[in-house]
């Protein structure tokens, strides 16, 4: 505190001492809040917020493929993380490590997920399709046989998560358009620029023509 300038001397608070203190006090407030929720918390048991799992490895079943897979899992495990490391599933390429490539994709209760950007742990209860889990033993998937047929490959980094967003457009789509194909596959990335000869391979998977690729005429 500071000296006023009114002759009676009395003391007055300057701004900054003023902030300072109203800032100590908020922060004891808040500290004094938080231990209050944690000891009601610790009292009321789990009714009085959400379950905290971890930091220790936890027990994750996971439905792959129409099988249950079993792991113990640290929690910040990525669903990729887990099919790769732990169940040995490694069709789903980890290439960007940040669900830009969609080389990762994988489907889950009908929907196309990068799974590099999902939790092993959220993914528990949902049903999960892998490439490896598109052919039926030998035989492959329609998506998958016509992917050969027109070469729609090279390095092949791409190309089970591209596969996969062409499964999961027939699954919503029977008989898309070439625009809603290219749509469909937007959210993946062909480095090796094989973009006609994936289009074709979807194309061909509904059963309708394919286009002309003119630059090979």
């Amino acid at each position: 505190m500071s000296k006023s300038n009114d002759p009676s001397g009395a003391m007055s608070v300057s701004r900054r001492s003023f902030i300072k203190t109203a800032g100590m006090s908020a922060v004891g407030a808040t500290m004094a809040g938080a231990a209050e929720g944690l000891a009601a918390g610790r009292a009321g048991g789990a009714a009085a917020g959400p379950e905290v799992i971890g930091p220790e490895p936890v027990d994750v079943m996971l439905n792959v493929n129409g099988k249950v897979l079993a792991a113990k899992l640290d929690p910040a495990t990525t669903l990729l993380e887990a099919l790769r490391i732990n169940h040995n599933l490694t069709g789903a390429k980890e290439v960007c490590d940040r669900g830009a490539c969609g080389a990762c994709s994988v489907i889950v209760d009908g929907k196309l997920v990068t799974s590099c950007m999902m939790l092993a742990l959220d993914a528990v209860g949902s049903k999960i399709t892998t490439v490896e889990g598109l052919s039926n033993g030998d035989q492959l998937d329609p998506v998958q046989q016509a992917f050969v047929k027109h070469d729609a490959m090279q390095c092949g980094f791409c190309t089970p998560g591209l596969v996969m967003a062409c499964r999961q457009l027939l699954n919503e789509t029977p008989k898309p358009t070439l625009d809603q194909i290219k749509s469909g596959c937007a959210g993946n990335i062909c480095r090796c620029g094989t973009y006609t000869n994936i289009f074709n391979a979807c194309l061909e998977a509904s059963g309708q023509p394919v286009i002309h690729d003119s630059a090979k005429a």
